[in-house]
């Protein structure tokens, strides 16, 4: 018997090559349907069609390239480096709201412009910032997680800064996102059940405020529940993606012929590429689409139980983190797509166009990749 487990150990593959293949598979299909997606516009706006192919491919190198990197580091470096990246990411919010850095477009100043390599989104590196930073306070607070004052008050008094510098640009979609990574990892590890669930009442309070004192997220939640009212203005983006997925039906109407974004549906290469690949791939593809995500996140929930198994804790939040980071995000940019969740602006993980997005989502996987190998590493009685 022991021998038989001492065999198992070793035929232990050395890395989880099946999430490797899903990831790499959401990468392909991303690349495909953005440059299917963004044709008519790159040619209308400079005449090359594979404008943002170009770019998104070049992106998406960059992206690999760092998550390689990231898969080399052991992810004691990534506890150690987590409270300085942090830092950094707040003060990158901190300068994209200051005018001459900061890049506005249609009233919004997310990005700060970085010459030929396009423009730099911090809200997407915050992300990881956050689940790093969120996982390794976690892990030094893990006894005083029951205390309102020391365990979860400077956790909230860090998140109430970084959710108001995101409000400040607006980016209501990433303040969620971030906010839901925060919360999941304080609960995965260890915070009272009841300071939790005040919390979430807390936030729900807070989260219809935010909508109700502000006219253009009303606009966009009246839209939302009546979109046929007003196909031609609040329900313009949301009218036209659900025609592209009627259009589409089981199989859909081909890759590559789409008429929904032939200037009919805003950031059809970005906010709502679903819409198109419902339009072009049909259920068929949307249901593949969700399947790669289910199994993602899974995956990266699995690799975070298992180094908790070994105690592990840093790396077991930050696994989960990830999964949370993806699972939600993922979840609410179909959930608009299809018409379940009012419209906000937030890109499909590893699939939408956006540089600072793809390779955010690299390096977060990189870092997943690790900690599996690192798990893997200890199963096998090596050090990692």
């Amino acid at each position: 018997m022991f021998h038989n487990a001492a065999a198992q150990r070793s035929a232990l593959a050395p890395y989880d090559w099946g999430l490797l293949w899903v990831a790499l598979s959401l990468l392909g299909i991303g690349l495909v349907m953005v440059y299917s997606a963004s044709v008519a516009i790159a040619e209308a706006a400079s005449g090359n069609p594979s404008q943002y192919l170009t770019r998104h491919a070049m992106y998406l190198v960059l992206g690999l390239a760092l998550g390689y990197a990231a898969v080399l580091l052991p992810t004691r470096l990534w506890q150690r480096l987590a409270p300085a990246l942090f830092v950094l990411g707040v003060l990158l919010l901190v300068l994209v709201l200051i005018p001459g850095i900061g890049h506005e477009v249609k009233g919004a100043r997310r990005w700060i412009p970085l010459g030929p390599l396009g423009n730099l989104q911090p809200s997407e590196f915050v992300k990881l910032a956050v689940v790093l930073y969120a996982a390794d306070y976690t892990v030094r607070k893990a006894g005083l997680m029951d205390s309102l004052r020391k365990g979860f008050m400077p956790m909230f008094a860090v998140m109430l800064t970084v959710g108001t510098l995101l409000l400040l640009e607006p980016d209501f979609g990433a303040f969620a996102v971030i906010v839901t990574i925060a919360l999941g990892i304080l609960f995965l590890g260890g915070l009272n059940w009841r300071l939790f669930v005040g919390l979430i009442l807390l936030l729900a309070v807070g989260f219809v405020l935010l909508i109700y004192l502000s006219p253009y997220r009303m606009a966009r939640l009246a839209g939302y529940l009546n979109p046929w009212d007003d196909p031609l203005g609040k329900g313009y983006q949301l009218t036209h993606a659900l025609i592209a997925f009627g259009r589409g039906e089981l199989t859909g109407v081909g890759l590559g012929d789409s008429v929904e974004k032939l200037h009919y549906l805003p950031e059809a290469h970005n906010d709502f590429l679903l819409a198109v690949i419902g339009e072009e791939l049909g259920l068929i593809g949307v249901l593949l689409v969700i399947a790669l995500f289910a199994w993602l996140t899974w995956r990266a929930f699995s690799i975070g139980w298992q180094a908790a198994l070994m105690e592990r804790n840093f790396s077991a939040l930050v696994a989960q983190g990830i999964g949370v980071w993806m699972g939600v995000q993922g979840f609410i940019n179909m959930g608009v797509n299809m018409g379940l969740l009012p419209t906000k602006g937030l890109t499909l993980p590893l699939m939408s166009y956006g540089g600072s997005g793809i390779v955010a989502n690299c390096i977060a996987l990189g870092i997943l990749m690790r900690i599996d190998f690192e798990n893997r590493c200890l199963m096998r009685g090596k050090k990692a």
